[in-house]
């Protein structure tokens, strides 16, 4: 069951041209949790030189959405219906974690929330917290 709910969020995170952009992979699929991993790098920092707050929002907002997309069937999709983030923290290191988990499944809509990691030298430091809402959609394209 582990395989075969691993290959199905791989095929659907393989189509993501964006998470490809950004050197994103999955890093752990369970049920009701999913990780994403991305590096940092100076095509994806800010002025300043930490990671842009976007590719945070991106892997966490995926993360999140892939733990939802965990607990529907097979022929099921989700899309993001809102997403809020909290920036606690500066994205400085060598790659950034995203933990996306279910917080409420539903059949119409899912709360999700994502933590999101600086890894530095090995440290883990939240850099963002998130709290969404998914809708499942029955399209597979």
């Amino acid at each position: 069951m582990k395989d075969e709910l691993f290959q199905r969020i791989q095929d659907s995170f393989a189509r993501q041209g964006f998470m490809n952009t950004l050197k994103a992979r999955l890093a752990d699929v369970t049920e009701g949790q999913v990780s994403i991993a991305a590096p940092i790098s100076e095509a994806v920092s800010q002025q300043h030189g930490f990671a842009h707050a976007g590719i945070a929002f991106s892997i966490g907002d995926s993360a999140a959405g892939y733990s939802a997309l965990t607990l529907f069937d097979p022929e099921v999709e989700v899309v993001t219906a809102e997403m809020k983030v909290n920036l606690v923290s500066p994205a400085k290191g060598q790659s950034l974690l995203a933990v996306g988990k279910v917080i409420k499944p539903g059949r119409r809509l899912c709360v999700v929330t994502a933590d999101v990691f600086a890894i530095d030298n090995g440290e883990q430091k939240l850099i963002a917290v998130m709290q969404g809402t998914m809708v499942p959609v029955g399209y597979r394209g």
